[in-house]
């Protein structure tokens, strides 16, 4: 089989399926909103098309060259952030710490760019913990520090540091005798990460009953979760051949990004209840923000990170 891009042999296969699979979707799920339109198909048209952008940046941004994907997700780091800040209303006069988050982000992507793990840890944790409250400090406006410091760092976290742990696979050593390289570690976390919500909401419309936490979303529910779950774990068997890992441990990692990834967007959602906001921006005309999109990818991107390199290098 003629490779796609960069990516190697077995990845273009699953893309080609997934590319069958989402036109075969796009024609299905048209037809029947256009011949019984409800909110259903609806739902399932909107999907779709988020699928279909999903799929697209990841054959550029990953497939283009390992430069561009450290681009790429900086891009989506930086949109996210600012969809966070113009939410939390903060005041004209911290203009100037707000200018220095948004600068810690490319920053943040050059340590994960160099493969400088250490830095890459702790530079937004830990230094931009001093350095924004020092900014805030020389503001001399105490009545707002709280909100200013407090609100700039956890975006900063959010939507950086977390969604940052999928670029830097792209820095981590080969895996020798393992031919699809961090390809399959992408396609891995962001495919499962999406399919999972997948999985959530069928199993949630035809088994669900018993809401989690109705306050916060209403629409997940215990089937949902156990649905996604379920999915998820099939699906990481199936794509364990790709993987650098124990068919097991595919396994284990296709269930915790299930549970994180539905932790996550539990988190984002709970937060945009607090803020009194249904998306967080209309950047995506008719599917809301860039964070309403990776929201499950906030969590579920730490979890995997670390339990991938715990099994291959230490």
């Amino acid at each position: 089989m003629t490779t796609v891009l960069n990516f190697p042999e077995q990845i273009t296969f699953y893309l080609t399926i997934f590319l069958g699979v989402l036109v075969s979707c796009s024609l299905i799920f048209g037809v029947f909103h256009k011949v019984k339109p409800s909110s259903l198909t609806f739902n399932l048209v909107q999907r779709t098309n988020s699928w279909w952008v999903i799929y697209i940046l990841f054959i550029i941004f990953i497939g283009v060259s390992r430069e561009l994907i450290y681009i790429g997700f900086a891009l989506i780091s930086f949109i996210s952030h600012r969809e966070m800040v113009s939410n939390i209303n903060l005041p004209l006069t911290s203009r100037r710490t707000v200018f220095w988050s948004y600068l810690a982000i490319p920053i943040h992507y050059y340590f994960a760019y160099s493969g400088n793990l250490i830095l890459f840890l702790t530079f937004l944790p830990v230094a931009t913990l001093f350095l924004l409250s020092l900014r805030t400090i020389i503001e001399d406006e105490p009545e707002k520090s709280l909100q200013v410091f407090a609100g700039l760092h956890w975006s900063l976290m959010m939507t950086t540091f977390t969604i940052s742990h999928v670029a830097y696979l792209a820095s981590m050593p080969p895996v020798p005798g393992h031919e699809n390289g961090y390809y399959s570690l992408f396609f891995f976390l962001i495919f499962l990460t999406s399919t999972n919500d997948i999985f959530q909401y069928i199993a949630g419309k035809v088994f669900g009953k018993k809401k989690i936490s109705p306050k916060i979303s209403p629409n997940k529910t215990y089937a949902g979760f156990f649905g996604g779950i379920i999915g998820s774990a099939g699906l990481g068997y199936a794509f364990s051949s790709s993987m650098p890992l124990a068919q097991s441990q595919c396994i284990v990692l296709a269930v915790v990004i299930s549970i994180t990834g539905f932790i996550g967007d539990l988190n984002i959602s709970a937060i945009k209840r607090y803020l009194n906001v249904k998306d967080m921006s209309n950047f995506i005309p008719g599917h809301g923000g860039i964070l309403d999109r990776i929201d499950s990818l906030t969590f579920s991107s730490i979890a995997y990170f670390y339990l991938v390199y715990y099994w291959i290098y230490v």
